[in-house]
């Protein structure tokens, strides 16, 4: 018998449980440890909540967790309720499936300004995260700035500039659907360093843009490079470009909210009394390898509200060797430590997909096939119940979560698949004696 341990219930987490299941068979057990009492980590924190469509996956993560040999183990943080050297000593191996939620910081004069926010802090808030349910982003304001040209600033946008009907259907949270409601923003900027043919953003979620009910995106057609060929792109990124030309092609909008991609823009410095009132911005040029300078030409955009979109990183682990630079885990192919490995974007920095993570979670399992043997005396799942029971720790398992979801599904408003609790202290109660 093989005992397991993974810490996170996310995508990359509950994957990397399924391939111990395919490799180990019946002789295997997996804890999958999480610090909240819920799972599914960037499914239920980080997909935008009206794209339930890709939150569906968690269907898949619900047939693993509810096999014998894999257990959910929820409400326990490593480090407060358990450490990394405890783990590894009751546990074959351990894997470090955390993600990477903690925004790269925006490091420029007045970001520490109220009213600059992170996307992962913003995303948690519509989407129910616990940290993030008090929020309360100045919605107050006639403009919103967006730094970031991928996918995250693409869900800002649009979470921002929807109508509260478009909301049908979504299971954003009641707090944010109400003040996204009584919002004042009708100008909303995306900035990028780079032009339309260097985004990160995928064609599906661009084309959303041009469907909204009462805004309409707005490019200026003198940021497409000439002469280009577009068809020298990767197929996705003809087609994304495809809906920037599409919307630089658009005449003049009645609607009230514009959207407006502003290409080849730096930010340099925020400024306000007090709050944000506006953002300095300096225009950029690309280099011949393709690397944006600035030109010392700047600018100004009134906002009252700046979300940043830079991109994410892993928050280290106390006794865990960690890559600063990187904000991730330092790791040899997953490998950390005899005994601990990291998957996902804890492993490799927050780049692709959901499905990324299922070719990642079963490379990590490959590993430990190789660097562990079954029939160990280590005590695994028993041992961890006795340390955490003698801690007074009260987990949450994931017949427990059934009866969360069943309280979340029952409390949701007309069209909306949920309501999901914002508490800690919400979500235990929730799941009775």
């Amino acid at each position: 018998m093989r005992h397991i341990a993974i810490v996170g219930s996310g995508p990359a987490g509950y994957y990397t449980a399924e391939a111990c299941q395919k490799a180990f068979g019946d002789a295997v057990r997996v804890d999958v440890i999480d610090r909240l009492p819920v799972p599914y980590g960037l499914i239920r924190f980080g997909v935008a909540p009206d794209h339930q469509s890709i939150k569906a996956v968690a269907r898949r993560y619900e047939t693993v967790a509810l096999s014998d040999n894999v257990r959910f183990v929820g409400n326990v943080s490593v480090g407060p309720d358990v450490s990394i050297a405890e783990l590894m000593e009751l546990y074959d191996a351990v894997v470090l499936a955390t993600g990477a939620p903690a925004d790269r910081p925006l490091e420029i004069p007045g970001s520490d300004l109220p009213g600059v926010i992170g996307s992962a802090a913003f995303v948690g808030w519509y989407n129910g995260h616990p940290e993030y349910a008090d929020l309360a982003p100045p919605l107050d304001t006639h403009g919103a700035a967006i730094i970031g040209n991928g996918n995250v600033a693409l869900d800002v946008a649009r979470i921002l500039a929807k109508a509260p009907t478009e909301f049908v259907g979504s299971d954003i949270v009641a707090h944010a659907f109400e003040a996204l409601g009584n919002a004042s923003i009708r100008q909303i900027s995306v900035l990028g360093r780079r032009g339309p043919h260097q985004i990160a953003m995928t064609p599906k979620e661009l084309g959303e843009l041009g469907h909204l009910e009462r805004a309409a995106p707005r490019v200026d057609p003198a940021d497409f490079p000439s002469p280009v060929d577009d068809a020298l792109l990767e197929p996705g990124m003809r087609k994304a470009v495809g809906h920037l030309r599409e919307f630089a092609a658009l005449p003049p909008s009645t609607k009230p909210v514009t959207i407006d991609f502003d290409f080849y823009a730096m930010p340099v410095a925020i400024e306000g009394d007090g709050r944000v009132e506006r953002m300095i911005v300096e225009r950029t040029r690309l280099t011949e390898d393709m690397r944006s300078v600035g030109t010392g030409e700047t600018y100004s955009i009134d906002c009252g509200l700046v979300v940043s979109c830079i991109g994410y990183r892993t928050p280290p682990i106390e006794g865990v060797p960690y890559e600063h630079g990187r904000g991730r885990f330092a790791n040899d192919e997953g490998r950390i430590l005899p005994g601990l490995y990291c998957v996902g974007w804890a492993r490799r920095g927050p780049t692709g997909t959901i499905g990324t993570n299922r070719p990642d979670g079963y490379a990590i399992v490959d590993a430990i096939a190789a660097d562990t043997r079954a029939g160990g005396d280590k005590a695994g799942r028993a041992g961890l119940d006795a340390l955490l029971d003698a801690r007074q720790v009260d987990i949450v398992t994931f017949r427990d979560w059934q009866k969360i979801e069943a309280a979340e599904v029952a409390r949701a408003r007309a069209g909306s698949p949920r309501e999901k609790f914002t508490g800690i202290a919400e979500m235990i109660a929730a799941r009775g004696n």
